[in-house]
């Protein structure tokens, strides 16, 4: 899992965190709302469950995480230990970092490998997901592999100073297409999409909302809505069931029902079409008014 032990234990000399510290407020990534504050917290050591580390291993994670200084309370952390070149790319350890009352669980999340002169040497998403959830003041250590095609060859990078980042650069609201959208939609028509989504600008921040792009009777009786799926939150959300409600401009019910979407995934900062079929035995309206109409998700 960790590729520095062998170098660190050979060498007491070597025995040091090689990586800066890199630090944002929890509230940036969760649904934390608890803002950072003055108070320095400790962060103890945390082995993920599946992990079987040899004895003079944890020696050394101990160590390094003992070298640590002190974050402030609410806040989530990289702390670079080691980076190491293998055949599929960069290996880069750290300790993830929970500095929040309560344990933390993240999703996909892009990070930044930055150099010594504040350069970006790699950025690549990462299912921050099979970290685990991260306890409450604690402190994680992890290897993230970043793959070739995602490094800047040109770029430098040494041993010592660099910084593994959260990428918070990357929350630019954009439209994301699933692959199977991707066969079937001309080009124009994606263009299309692609001007609408920026033309309604940015949901809310930690908002998830949904709105309506194509509404249709089809001739078997069926009802077909095509809505955007917009995620203003920075991490992504996956969707298995979602009971909508289709209503005209007098807010009367079209349609309302209960969809299985599997484990339908609305990435951070992004917008999703999809498409819903309504059964005829649905329709609550024979011959809706579609010249206005909405689409809710319908509370319990």
């Amino acid at each position: 899992m960790f590729s520095f032990f062998k170098k660190k234990q050979s060498d007491s000399d070597q025995l040091k965190n090689d990586g800066r510290e890199s630090a944002i407020a929890s509230s940036e990534l969760t649904d934390s709302t608890a803002a950072e504050s003055a108070e320095e917290v400790e962060t103890e050591l945390s082995i993920h469950p599946s992990s079987t580390i040899p004895k003079e291993q944890m020696y050394v994670l101990r160590f390094l995480n003992n070298e640590l200084p002190p974050l402030k309370a609410n806040q989530l952390s990289l702390s670079g230990i080691e980076w190491d070149e293998q055949p599929e790319g960069l290996a880069v350890s750290a300790f993830v970092r929970n500095s929040v009352e309560k344990g933390i669980q993240l999703g996909k999340v892009p990070l930044l490998l930055i150099n010594e002169k504040n350069e970006v040497k790699a950025r690549h998403e990462f299912n921050l997901a099979e970290i685990g959830e991260i306890p409450a003041k604690s402190s994680r250590p992890w290897t993230f592999i970043f793959p070739a095609s995602s490094i800047e060859k040109q770029v430098g990078l040494e041993k010592e100073n660099w910084t593994l980042a959260f990428d918070l650069t990357s929350k630019e609201h954009k439209l994301d297409l699933a692959d199977s959208w991707k066969e079937v939609l001309p080009e124009a028509e994606q263009e299309k999409l692609q001007q609408i989504v920026e033309q309604l600008g940015d949901p809310g921040k930690n908002e998830l909302n949904f709105t309506g792009l194509q509404a249709r009777r089809a001739e078997d009786g069926t009802f077909h809505v095509t809505v955007l799926i917009r995620n203003g939150y920075d991490r992504s959300i996956n969707i298995e069931q979602l009971p909508l409600q289709v209503l005209d401009s007098h807010k009367k019910i079209i349609a309302e029902g209960q969809f299985n979407v599997g484990n339908l995934e609305i990435k951070a900062n992004t917008t999703k079409p999809w498409s819903f079929i309504f059964p005829k035995e649905l329709l609550k309206n024979e011959t809706p008014d579609l010249s206005r109409w909405s689409v809710h998700v319908k509370s319990n």
